[in-house]
């Protein structure tokens, strides 16, 4: 199912979308995705404003199972995404240790983040979505943000872009003909960030969601996309496809 263009829909039109495809990305996270030991749950409070999916650990001590102790090994392969960055430690050190993060559920391993219009509605929404991010990120726990509203007055080059650059001093700029990202960010040992460009009418891809170290499972995230959009009544459908031509 290719991207539709949610920048000619009204807020509530794609909030209803986002609700449903939230919980679509969290039920196929819990039905094997991933290892034993995790979870994922939508909306969780953990300090700051509400992520949209959460992903946590029963414990500290790791996560397959092997003989009683949970061990999250090392995977065979890196994951493949058309933008890898890593950022230089000196920049990022300065800002741990701000908040600390806590469910009552478990340890908070990874954050999912489904951009919505009103995370651009104002300088202050956008400000306070992104330092959300950066401090998550600056304190270990890894995100996977998907953006797909093209870029605005507020974020020229995304909101990547506006993540990054609290984090290193590497530029990113968006291209014209693929202007929506999603963007998977690795918390240790090095942070780094694993970008996919798209653009309305794209497939959506399969992106890495880390929870521990280099550890990672795959988020088909075209999978729930697709299952999201068959829910949606034929009328709302009809809203949304006049609006992507």
């Amino acid at each position: 199912m290719p991207m539709h263009d949610w920048s000619h829909v009204t807020a509530g039109t794609y909030h209803n979308f986002h609700l449903q495809w939230i919980a679509s990305i969290a039920k196929q996270l819990n039905s094997g995705i991933l290892p034993a030991g995790c979870f994922a749950m939508a909306e969780q409070v953990i300090g700051g404003p509400e992520p949209d999916v959460v992903t946590l650990m029963l414990d500290d001590t790791d996560s397959t199972e092997s003989g009683g102790t949970r061990v999250l090994a090392e995977p065979a392969t890196q994951p493949s995404t058309s933008v890898v960055m890593k950022a230089e430690m000196e920049r990022y050190v300065q800002k741990a240790n701000r908040i600390v993060v806590r469910h009552s559920a478990g340890a908070v391993l990874a954050i999912i983040e489904l951009i919505s219009p009103g995370n651009k509605s104002s300088i202050y929404a956008m400000r306070t979505m992104v330092n959300k991010m950066v401090e998550l990120f600056c304190e270990g726990i890894n995100l996977l943000v998907v953006d797909p509203f093209p870029p605005g007055p507020r974020d020229p080059n995304g909101i990547h872009a506006l993540i990054w650059e609290q984090i290193t001093d590497e530029p990113f700029r968006l291209s014209a003909e693929l202007p929506l990202t999603i963007a998977s960010y690795q918390a240790t040992p090095t942070k780094t960030a694993w970008i996919e460009l798209i653009s309305v009418g794209s497939m959506l891809p399969t992106m890495p969601l880390f929870l521990k170290g280099a550890y990672y499972v795959n988020v088909p995230l075209e999978v729930s996309y697709q299952e999201t959009w068959n829910a949606m009544p034929i009328e709302v459908k009809r809203i949304i496809d006049r609006s992507s031509l």
